[in-house]
């Protein structure tokens, strides 16, 4: 392959971006699932009518008076239904993310048990509305009414599962549980190999980057959160170009419009730009997505506010100190390799940064201890994290557990001397009682 021309790029009609968008728009869009019910509701109308046109199925025996009465009934139930199940996961939301985090807000609305509820009581209203106006002389559809009214009998249900759901879903350990869950998947989509008891005998991998000279190009989208990249789209794109590409920031950090985004090397190797920024994606705040520190991030965000003045609340940052222990656990045991991907040959050609195990264990313990210091649980809690995990995980992930305690150690000596103190202020009456 020649050197010093543009190698264009034999990109689908979508792109990697468009593809991310797409997804992440279904995810986290909370209408997109009633609306796919409100649809179906209009299908499936359709479908039964046409059942009972055949079938001429005349259990029930409904007039057409009767009919119309139960499908206003049922229409005007199960519109209440949607709208106290909607003010109700409001104010739940708005209550749980002010004594836990604003983070959970999106977390909580990706929920499948959330948007499907929804979604069924909206199917069932769609069903009896569309239902009623389809009510004629002589022939009433006997079994669109039926099933309009098993939908509303199933929505019932349904609605009493929901607010009990709900209620026990947002409790904090509830919140923390699923947030240690979705930590793992990340962590396993990052870091998939475990770490080796014995490592092998050959020299360390280098550092991530690339040799000199090197092509840096710059971020040239909206300012934000760097979210996610396509690891395939983007090896496909150094393997035909013939180079290596560099990612330089981590996923989590904030990219500002002009700051470097890429490095090619070598040098004179040239990819299409306008097709690399395709192959990022950025957005207004952190996701789990790809970012396996950004679940330590929310739980320690939970830990710091309970223990706020504010709240006051210990038991809930030890809930806290229980999943980021369960985490640690975890991702302690994982090969923490910086990000490289080779071609379908062997050859090198992606470089990102990932979090390191120092990087965990600080995130984990730092601020907890700041703001815990002064708390009788979680200096002992922290203690029996850190000394539980130096006795299970490998060697090699003690030094910074023993830096942590030792720290730990000193802080807790600080804030509480434990010393006797005829005053118990400190000072002059300390030293009397020490001499």
């Amino acid at each position: 392959m020649s050197t010093g021309r543009r190698i264009p790029l034999r990109l689908a009609s979508i792109t990697w971006l468009q593809r991310y968008r797409l997804r992440h728009f279904l995810r986290f869009s909370f209408w997109s699932v009633p609306v796919g019910w409100l649809g179906a509701a209009l299908l499936v109308v359709r479908a039964v009518r046409w059942l009972d046109q055949q079938t001429s199925w005349t259990w029930f025996d409904y007039t057409a008076e009767g009919a119309r009465a139960v499908l206003s009934g049922l229409s005007t139930s199960t519109l209440t239904f949607i709208v106290f199940a909607v003010s109700a996961l409001l104010v739940a939301v708005q209550l749980a993310s002010s004594q836990l985090t604003p983070r959970i807000i999106a977390f909580v609305y990706t929920r499948r048990l959330v948007q499907m509820s929804v979604g069924v009581f909206v199917f069932a209203y769609t069903f009896a509305l569309v239902a009623l106006g389809r009510i004629e002389e002589p022939h009433v559809p006997q079994l669109l009414v039926c099933l309009a009214v098993l939908s509303n009998l199933i929505s019932m249900v349904l609605f009493f599962w929901f607010v009990q759901q709900v209620g026990t879903s947002l409790r904090p350990v509830a919140i923390l549980q699923s947030l240690e869950a979705a930590g793992r998947r990340v962590i396993d989509s990052v870091y998939p190999s475990a770490l080796e008891p014995t490592p092998p005998p050959d020299p360390p991998l280098a550092p991530v980057g690339l040799p000199a000279p090197s092509r840096t190009i710059a971020h040239i989208g909206t300012s934000g959160t760097f979210l996610a990249f396509g690891v395939q789209a983007l090896v496909a794109a150094a393997q035909q170009a013939g180079c290596v590409i560099e990612i330089l920031p981590q996923v989590g950090d904030f990219v500002a419009h002009g700051e470097p985004l890429f490095r090619i090397a070598p040098v004179d190797r040239l990819v299409a730009e306008s097709d690399l920024h395709q192959m990022v994606a950025f957005g207004p705040e952190r996701t789990l997505e790809q970012d396996p520190a950004f679940a330590f991030r929310i739980m320690v965000d939970i830990a710091a506010r309970a223990l706020s003045a504010a709240l006051n609340d210990p038991t809930t940052a030890v809930l806290a100190l229980d999943q980021l222990h369960s985490l640690l656990h975890y991702v302690g045991q994982k090969q923490l390799d910086p990000g490289r991907v080779c071609d379908g040959h062997g050859q090198l050609r992606l470089l990102y940064p990932t979090p390191q195990w120092e990087d965990f264990v600080a995130l984990a313990v730092s601020e907890i201890r700041l703001f815990g210091t002064g708390s009788l649980q979680i200096p002992r809690r922290l203690r029996a994290m850190l000394e539980q995990l130096i006795a299970v995980l490998p060697a090699a992930r003690a030094p910074a557990l023993q830096q942590e305690l030792a720290l730990l150690h000193s802080a807790v000596a600080r804030a509480c001397p434990e010393v006797a103190d005829r005053q118990g202020i400190g000072g002059a009456a300390q030293q009397r009682t020490q001499s």
